[in-house]
């Protein structure tokens, strides 16, 4: 049996993503078979979409991609399961990680899957795994956030910002974000005290300091970004300027270069993503602490034009690729 879902098979830009008959899976005997309703956007997608940075293509495929499928995040209703399956049934709603999100059908493992609750939206769901453990992880475990503090996010109106300033103020801080002009509203909005204007004010050159910067872009010298930390405080880096060999990564590397030599905390990481951290999200979500913000939806047949948008930089808040339009 058929199904419908986006490929690739050489890298570049999203002209190289077809959307095409593929066979349908079937689950093996730990997976779940997922008729998927809402997939969402990463710039881990058109990362592997480009080969770049090229040192992701030690394991994606050094001439062309060698798993031929896009997409991380994914929220739908269980189609049959693995004989070793205990925790799902068929007709159940879940949403977490796979591999091949774009796509009417997909497996994965039933350790990446929880239950969606009937108070979040399929749409909701599906913008958790990726951005929202990156922003849970960087804040809880590696910023160590503490009630009262002063925390900092540069790159507020993003995916990961967004529900980094939302996390945050789950912990009883002070959160000042930074935008630009466009989103300075919407960025209030979702509960920072300040927010920044960076095409108007540089948070780097003020006198005031934090206690945690996170930092989701990484637009700044990472000197300059220390100094807006308190003696004592932690910038954490999540993200930084695209490169054609080590992207992001050689930003993450220089940060951990310059940490021995100042009295912050500076850390690095990538997320890892669990169950028990999906659970901690859905539990923020059906207590009203925290709403995804989702800046667009696409259709699955025009999901190269969901990665061409996302990698303009400015996209706001979280991007959704929907087998139907009008599922929310």
């Amino acid at each position: 049996m058929n199904m419908k879902a986006i490929v690739y098979r050489s890298y570049g830009s999203p002209d190289v993503l077809r959307y095409e008959d593929v066979d349908k899976p079937t689950a093996g005997d730990n997976e779940v078979l997922i008729r998927v309703n809402v997939a969402s956007v990463n710039p881990l997608d058109w990362h592997f979409m480009r080969g770049k940075p090229y040192v992701m293509r030690l394991g994606a495929g050094v001439r062309k991609p060698n798993w031929t499928r896009l997409g991380v995040d994914v929220a739908g209703q269980v189609e049959a399961t693995g004989r070793s399956v205990t925790r799902f049934k068929p007709g159940d709603q879940v949403f977490g990680g796979c591999r091949g999100a774009f796509a009417e059908y997909v497996c994965t493992s039933e350790s990446r899957l929880i239950s969606k609750p009937e108070g979040v939206t399929f749409e909701q769901a599906a913008t958790v795994p990726v951005a929202a453990f990156t922003a849970l992880q960087g804040l809880r475990d590696k910023g160590r956030i503490q009630p009262g503090q002063h925390v900092l996010v540069n790159g507020a109106a993003g995916g990961v910002g967004t529900f980094a300033v939302q996390i945050a103020k789950s912990f009883g801080t002070h959160v000042t974000g930074v935008c630009s002009t466009a989103n300075v509203e919407m960025v209030r909005s979702i509960g920072a005290d300040q927010v920044i204007d960076y095409t108007h004010d540089d948070f780097t050159t003020r006198r005031q300091q934090y206690d945690l910067l996170l930092d989701c872009i990484g637009n700044r010298s990472l000197f300059s970004c220390v100094s807006a930390v308190t003696p004592r405080g932690t910038y954490v880096v999540v993200g930084g300027p695209d490169g054609r060999w080590l992207g992001p990564l050689a930003h993450l590397m220089g940060a951990l270069a310059l940490s021995p030599f100042v009295s912050q905390r500076v850390v690095a990481f990538i997320a890892k993503p669990n169950q028990d951290d999906l659970a901690t999200v859905c539990e923020l979500m059906t207590s009203g602490k925290l709403a995804p913000v989702i800046g667009r939806r696409y259709r699955l047949c025009e999901a190269a034009d969901a990665i061409r948008y996302l990698e303009t930089g400015h996209a706001r808040g979280k991007v959704v690729v929907t087998m139907n339009g009008d599922i929310r």
